[in-house]
């Protein structure tokens, strides 16, 4: 904040909200000034704020409009130039900025907060670690009743009942289950689509505990695999193996990504790697850093990130093998936190 030369920061995006105050509601504005951090919500989050939240903040509890506090409490802070997230706020609410909040110089703020969440405590890491168990212990015990002529939606089902019952809070993001030809599609939504036998089968998932991601994808085959498919598979997972043991904290996202991109164009495969290798994960499914061309920036030490290369060809199917690791600041190297099998497995 002295930086970027702001008295307060009007705090809107909940991630960001959580991750400053503990609260996990869906309704809540943060004022942080370098006196004190002033916590708005409403009646709803009583009880829950004052778990949560505790003396970490000034909470004020308002029962009509969280805004109608805010331009009640703002005087009182002495600030005069505010910052607000320029990402998360939307035109109705800068409109209100400018309208009630017209007696403040308002300034966009970009980051500020993201920032210091790329970088994960180990009390962060511990628990994207648990939630990266959750899903793994999850796909245990999902596949071995997948089988060919259950649907994707039925395979999802069976995945994200076993989630639950490993103690995930909800699902990171929709769950992704594609079969046969469809496994070429990144972000498949599950259909009424059947598993053939001899079909690629993907699933892509992330597990949450206490508000923490995981995000994991694996590739198997429902049958016996083809030779074609034994190659393919190959490759992306020597590409996973590469990226995983190479990624450091301090070198560019896109030198991350090439780790991976370059063997897979060695073996003639690179127009079907069409996404980035990975991103950040943490409160949020896709958080900073980028592993992607477009990202000359290095990688902060203590991020956790995914490993995910992939090769899509359309009318046949697609490989992913998708891994979470943390970089690290010790020097010692990624830290693997998807622990579950690369090998290809064939579900016969």
């Amino acid at each position: 904040m002295t930086a970027a030369h702001l008295d307060a920061l009007l705090v809107t995006s909940l991630p960001n909200v959580r991750y400053l105050t503990g609260f996990s509601g869906s309704s809540a504005l943060v004022l942080v000034t370098p006196r004190e951090t002033l916590f708005i919500t409403d009646f709803r989050y009583q009880t829950q704020v004052a778990d949560e939240v505790g003396a970490l903040a000034r909470v004020v509890i308002e029962p009509v409009s969280l805004w109608n506090a805010l331009w009640h409490e703002l005087p009182g802070t002495g600030g005069r130039v505010v910052g607000f997230e320029t990402a998360h706020v939307t035109h109705r609410d800068f409109q209100r900025l400018l309208e009630a909040g017209s007696a403040w110089q308002w300034r966009p703020t970009a980051d500020l907060v993201e920032g210091l969440r790329e970088r994960k405590d180990e009390g962060e890491v511990a628990l994207i670690a648990r939630a990266a168990e959750v899903a793994t212990r999850a796909l245990a015990r999902t596949l071995p009743e997948i089988g060919a002529g259950m649907t994707e939606l039925q395979a999802a089902g069976v995945l994200e009942r076993a989630l639950r019952e490993e103690g995930s809070e909800g699902f990171a993001f929709p769950t992704i289950v594609a079969a046969g030809a469809r496994a070429a599609l990144p972000h498949a939504q599950p259909t009424h689509h059947a598993v053939g036998d001899g079909d690629f089968l993907l699933f892509d998932f992330g597990a949450l505990v206490e508000g923490y991601c995981s995000d994991v994808t694996r590739t198997v085959v429902v049958g016996r695999a083809s030779a074609e498919q034994r190659e393919v598979y190959e490759v992306v997972r020597e590409a996973n193996a590469a990226a995983r043991a190479a990624v450091r904290p301090g070198m560019t996202g896109r030198d991350a990504d090439a780790v991976a991109r370059s063997y897979i164009e060695r073996h003639g495969l690179g127009e079907l790697f069409g996404h980035s290798l990975g991103h950040g994960i943490g409160l949020e499914i896709h958080e900073a850093p980028r592993l992607a061309r477009t990202n000359e920036q290095p990688l902060a030490a203590g991020a956790v990130v995914t490993i995910e290369p992939g090769v899509y060809r359309p009318g046949w199917g697609g490989v992913r093998i998708e891994d979470d690791v943390w970089l690290s600041p010790d020097g010692t190297g990624p830290r693997l936190l998807t622990d579950f099998p690369r090998d290809l497995l064939e579900l016969v």
